[in-house]
């Protein structure tokens, strides 16, 4: 084993023992930190080593990271050390497939950019428990660089067994969920590129519609959402190089696989034809492809729902907005019916975001506050001082996490799509009957 290979083992773990033994502002930002993760989960052993780990590279104390508090504090480190402690800022997360087993590690695939990396374990011990592992089996770690060349298991691992495509959408749809921060974390040109077609949908939105805030009953709504999929889809295509003029047969033909196979998995995502040739048949240069955008299936039947869009946030679905307005216009809004739970929602439902209350406090300030006050038993509260330490009380991020209608890889696009045609020929289901779809869509 090399000495670098060796040394980023023992560096490792000086550095997370310097974290967990400090006191004051490094104890503060871990405990906030750590609370703010563990919040889902199981909270086990496991999951709090990957939370400490997470803390150790992507915490923040004051303006300064655990990693550079520790150098500081080391003024003696070797020049080595510092180097390779520093280059763990570009550690990350990631669901990672074996794709070949190497004398002294492996070379593996991270399945959520499709990049490859030469991996070795720094210790016997992790060298141990992955000896009996298989090539492509999925390992649900942490990795850092220890030289240009290669890198080292940073954390703990889950070891996921081989999955199948069905099961891989739903791990990386899961990644996705739990993991929002390392989604993209070693491919920042495909981050860029969906935080681009997030502002892009937005212009698209406004351009259909005619303002980012529209309501409509959920019926009406899902209409119109399907026009404008349907001209977003064709801009999109048009913009990739896809011909969109072969038939089902055609792409059928050409994807080597059943007609009746690809007429399935179109159904079943609620697609097209021409969404089906740029999934079974892409001739574009796109390395993202546009997610399908549906209005979730019980505000179909809502009497109003109204849609928003932002360049940021994304795009929300909303029935209760309209009456949220109704309640912050009306001077005795504490005669309506159910006026004080509804405000209690949008507190405490993670569907409701910053965006939200941000939007309704510009357009209702002064009565928002009043509500507020009322409905929180807050007098003193003040909307302009207190709304961001409010939404923070309330688990509400105050900046975006990349929206669902961003764009996503097309590998995953592809996995996704190939997992729901193998789900539906294994379990063939009566005409008219869908399943809900998970993962990446």
């Amino acid at each position: 084993m090399d000495a670098i290979l060796e040394r980023s083992h023992a560096l490792k773990q000086e550095v997370v023992d310097f974290v967990l033994d400090a006191e004051g502002d490094i104890a503060q930002a871990l405990e906030s930190y750590a609370a703010g993760k563990l919040r889902t989960g199981n909270g086990n052993s496991t999951q709090q080593d990957l939370v400490i780990d997470s803390f150790v590279i992507e915490g923040k104390v004051g303006d300064k990271s655990p990693l550079e508090l520790f150098i500081e504090s080391h003024p003696d480190l070797p020049q080595s050390d510092r180097n390779l402690i520093s280059s763990w800022h570009r550690s990350f997360m990631g669901l990672f497939a074996i794709a070949k087993i190497l004398p002294d590690g492996f070379e593996l695939r991270n399945w959520l950019t499709d990049k490859y990396y030469i991996v070795k374990p720094n210790n016997p011990k992790t060298l141990q428990e992955l000896s009996r592992l298989k090539e492509g089996e999925i390992l649900l770690t942490r990795i850092s660089p220890v030289t240009d060349i290669y890198w080292t298991f940073f954390s703990n691992f889950t070891i996921m067994g081989k999955l199948g495509k069905p099961k891989l959408a739903v791990a990386i749809g899961n990644f996705k969920e739990t993991y929002k921060n390392n989604l993209y974390s070693d491919a920042p040109d495909l981050l860029e590129e969906a935080w681009n077609s997030v502002t892009q949908y937005h212009e698209q939105f406004v351009e259909f519609f005619g303002a980012d805030e529209i309501t409509l009953p959920g019926y009406q709504l899902n209409k119109k959402i399907g026009e404008f999929q349907e001209i977003v889809t064709e801009k999109y295509l048009a913009a990739t190089g896809i011909d969109t003029s072969k038939s089902i047969a055609e792409m059928a033909q050409e994807a080597e696989i059943g007609e009746e196979e690809i007429k399935a998995a179109v159904e079943e995502m609620g697609a097209d034809a021409k969404v089906a040739s740029q999934i079974f048949n892409n001739n574009g240069s796109s390395k993202m492809v546009m997610p399908k955008v549906d209005l979730p299936a019980e505000l179909k039947k809502a009497e109003q729902v109204t849609a928003i869009s932002h360049p940021r946030w994304g795009q929300m679905f909303l029935p209760t907005y309209s009456k949220v307005k109704t309640i912050l216009s009306t001077a005795d809004w504490q005669n309506i019916e159910g006026a004080q739970k509804l405000i209690r929602y949008y507190l405490e439902d993670k569907s409701i975001n910053a965006f939200i209350w941000y939007r309704l406090a510009q357009e209702y300030p002064n009565t928002l506050e009043n509500v507020l006050q009322t409905v929180l038993e807050r007098p003193d509260f003040q909307l302009n001082r207190d709304l961001d330490t409010l939404l923070e009380e309330f688990h509400k991020p105050l900046e975006p996490d990349l929206p669902e209608i961003a764009s996503v890889p097309l590998h995953l696009h592809n996995l996704f799509q190939a997992a729901v045609a193998e789900v539906h020929k294994s379990k063939p289901q009566s005409k008219g009957q869908k399943k809900p779809a998970k993962g990446f869509k």
